[in-house]
């Protein structure tokens, strides 16, 4: 029988299946952080549970942890809170922890990848949802909630259905100014964000081949934001290349691990649930118009008119109106970073604008990298200086603005152009309103002080002018 990836991936991993019953499954690896592990690690405690495998398992700090300068200063009484727990419960039960200052602490989604533990063919889950960032390694990975990450620290398995499988294609060839993040805001605005419900999408196409690590990161990472369990792409020399060199990839054994990820590719004539084919060859930069992320359109385009609740709503919350024009609406605030576009590549687009240019007087543009390892690269770049010369502020490791869970927050009613995932009503901050772009358009944006395209800045060949 012809399989494609997930099934492949998902048969290698059951460790019994009873018939109309969930499959055991076994995890390869647990990513953790301060915000969704405390419950679990008070499961352990109170079963009298060790952790199964403390060599499966990584914490880090991320979501509550300031950005500024003083990080370790944390005002937030509740965050402080969540962060030294994290430290005690990975003390008490020997699970490795990168801190801050441990020159790998940073977002779980950028850490993973950067240390080689994201590899080809694994099953990866963490309490967090956009846990199908590490999918572009052709890896199973998807977030679970608190209890079930008790459940995998304690057997290293879980109970789950099979997901159904969705194909979506991306043929085509990026415009200048286009990217991977554009590709991705495109589908989920064409299926909605209940479209890929109880599926796995497997991405594919021509637009993908040359794609980087980075992109194909920010692609998978939204994939949830369609209602997907995860989202991944199959292996090939490009992650190949940047898996080699990576502290935790398999050494002696490289040749090896090399041929079983060759295998991780769907066979020819293998069945999908589901299959979306899009061009992105004319698609232009995306940018959300509402509050979440199937409402967005072109940038070019005018919002749409429709009578539903949800679009009636949400224009209410982002004070616009249906036929109104995204180009040229004033912001406020600027950010680039996140699990979506926090790594060295989209500080190295941000930065490429910003040289030699200032951002608009009425503009806050915070960029920060997501880790340490992403901020010691864009110091020696000297992306940092370039960024800060701007106008624009460069700021510690974290998830930031991504969500309103540490310092970092719009203030109510100000407008912000963002790199990060969604679009909630006040995710960024109490009364705050988000637009979802690129890391190109957000730094074009924040030099105009109002959405507009990056397409200026873009020679015909791609590259920064």
């Amino acid at each position: 029988m012809n399989k494609n990836i997930i099934d492949k991936i998902w048969d290698a991993h059951i460790v019994k299946q009873n018939p109309e019953h969930p499959a055991i499954l076994a995890i390869d690896f647990c990513l953790v952080h301060e915000v969704t592990s405390a419950q679990a690690f008070d499961t352990l405690r109170h079963k009298s549970l060790p952790v199964l495998d403390t060599t499966k398992l990584l914490a880090t700090v991320d979501h509550s942890i300031p950005t500024r300068k003083n990080r370790h200063e944390i005002f937030d009484q509740m965050a402080k809170a969540q962060v030294q727990k994290l430290r005690d419960n990975t003390a008490e039960f020997e699970v490795p922890f990168y801190d801050m200052d441990s020159s790998h602490q940073g977002i779980v989604h950028v850490v993973g990848p950067e240390l080689g533990i994201t590899q080809p063919g694994m099953t990866i889950v963490c309490g967090d949802s956009h846990t199908a960032t590490h999918g572009a390694f052709g890896a199973l990975a998807f977030g679970i909630g608190t209890s079930t990450v008790g459940h995998v620290f304690a057997s290293g398995c879980l109970l789950m259905n099979k997901p159904k499988v969705m194909k979506v294609e991306f043929n085509g060839k990026f415009q200048a100014g286009v990217s991977a993040k554009d590709a991705i805001m495109k589908l989920i605005a064409q299926i909605g964000i209940g479209g890929a419900n109880g599926h796995v999408i497997e991405y594919t196409g021509s637009a993908l081949t040359d794609m980087s690590m980075e992109a194909r990161m920010t692609l998978c990472n939204m994939s949830i934001e369609c209602g997907a369990v995860a989202g991944l792409i199959a292996p090939d020399n490009i992650t190949y290349d940047y898996l080699k060199t990576k502290q935790y990839a398999p050494k002696e054994n490289w040749n090896k691990a090399v041929d079983y990820w060759n295998s991780l590719k769907s066979d020819t004539g293998c069945y999908y649930d589901h299959e979306i084919l899009i061009d992105v060859s004319q698609l232009k930069p995306m940018v959300s118009w509402g509050t979440n992320p199937q409402q967005a359109i072109e940038i070019d385009q005018v919002i749409p008119k429709s009578s539903d609740d949800m679009t009636k709503n949400a224009l209410d919350y982002v004070q616009l109106s249906a036929g109104d024009k995204l180009m040229n609406t004033d912001l406020d605030w600027a950010f680039v970073g996140s699990c979506t576009n926090g790594r060295i590549e989209d500080l190295r687009i941000t930065a490429s604008i910003l040289k030699d240019r200032k951002i608009a007087s009425n503009m806050t543009f915070y960029i920060v990298p997501g880790s340490e390892q992403v901020m010691k690269q864009a110091a020696d770049e000297g992306l940092i200086n370039i960024i800060n010369q701007s106008g624009a502020e460069f700021r510690m490791p974290g998830c930031s603005m991504c969500l309103g869970m540490n310092d970092d927050k719009v203030p109510a009613g100000k407008r912000c152009i963002s790199s990060t995932n969604r679009n909630f009503v006040g995710r960024q901050g109490t009364g705050s309103i988000t637009h979802l772009a690129s890391p190109a358009t957000v730094a074009a944006s924040a030099i105009a002080g109002k959405i507009v395209s990056a397409n200026q800045y873009f020679c015909a060949n791609g590259d920064i002018k």
